[in-house]
């Protein structure tokens, strides 16, 4: 975009391809044109970007790199200036980015939770005795066998309506999606069942939509700022500071799920075996500030290393070699 105030030329937004991330894309260029009377529709365009993550559907994707799979492409053309911005589910975010680049807006936060899907019973619980348990988290993996060490779990990978329609197959007896991700598209009457957080701590950042920029883009930093939402942002920093601590990446299940009480923000979050039999957990609270969340998010996360030992990450890299064998 060669000016930000220019009605003639393209700011160019992109995202990946799914349904989801189209919906989410479409999301923020309805809330840029609502925002500023110079830009419309037409000004505006969604660039698709097929990244690595979507283009590996045989095998899982702790096999490939994990978590960058889903944006290298993306940050590539942002860096290339073929875009002016990226759309990005925050909890496929790396923690660490690209020189160049920073997360400086995050829409407010969508319904954290996860949901059990089936289409043979209608509560989590009621799975039947050594039931297949469809997902390729192992976050909800190890959530899962900690409340029902008798389920078979199978890798479900794939879009929003790919692993519904696996489900409607019958190569499972349930899964678990984001009910962001449902809400978004419409589609919140599928979910058979909400997970209480007690039981489903979320991912760290789940829910949250990110718009991703150059550090040089003063003016799309600009454009961007009326969607902005503070309480998120506080939020997604301490659970995003907590995943940095304990190196998180798809290769590790750990939860974090941050909320504002007041003045006062809350973090919950857990570290856990690749079977669910050993949880670490700590909350913790902190003023409701963007460098204090950070502060807090990093602490707890030493603290769970800490209790944890080294041994339990060496295991469990172990386990998981041995899983994805």
């Amino acid at each position: 975009m060669q000016e930000a105030t220019s009605s003639k030329k393209i700011l160019k937004i992109g995202t990946r391809g799914s349904p989801l991330a189209l919906a989410q894309a479409e999301d923020v260029k309805a809330r840029l044109v609502a925002a500023h009377d110079h830009l419309t529709a037409d000004n505006v365009e969604i660039v698709v970007i097929k990244t690595t993550g979507d283009r590996i559907l045989d095998r899982h994707l702790m096999n490939a790199g994990g978590k960058g799979l889903f944006t290298k492409e993306i940050e590539d053309a942002l860096l290339a200036r073929e875009i002016d911005c990226a759309v990005h589910s925050s909890k496929d975010m790396p923690t660490h980015l690209p020189d160049g680049l920073a997360l400086t807006v995050f829409l407010r936060r969508e319904d954290p939770r996860d949901v059990f899907m089936s289409a043979s019973v209608d509560r989590f619980k009621d799975l039947p005795e050594g039931a297949i348990l469809g997902t390729a988290s192992l976050r909800r993996r190890a959530q899962a066998l900690r409340l029902r060490p008798d389920l078979k779990v199978v890798t479900f990978r794939g879009n929003v309506q790919t692993r519904l329609k696996k489900l409607a197959a019958g190569e499972a007896e349930g899964t678990f999606l984001a009910r962001a991700g449902l809400n978004r598209l419409g589609m919140s009457d599928k979910a058979t069942e909400t997970l209480p957080v007690e039981d489903f701590l979320p991912a760290p950042a789940q829910g949250a939509v990110t718009v991703e920029v150059r550090t040089s883009d003063g003016a799309m930093m600009e454009l961007l700022k009326p969607l902005h939402c503070r309480e998120t942002a506080v939020a997604v920093t301490a659970e995003r500071a907590f995943l940095r601590a304990l190196d998180g990446s798809c290769r590790t299940p750990i939860a974090a799920h941050a909320a504002l009480e007041g003045d006062r923000l809350m973090l919950r979050a857990q570290l856990l075996s690749l079977d669910g039999t050993q949880v670490f957990e700590k909350t913790g609270e902190c003023a409701a500030e963007i460098d204090r969340a950070a502060d807090l998010g990093k602490d707890i996360g030493a603290r769970i290393r800490e209790d944890a030992g080294e041994a339990f990450f060496t295991e469990l890299a172990r386990a998981i070699e041995a899983e994805i064998e």
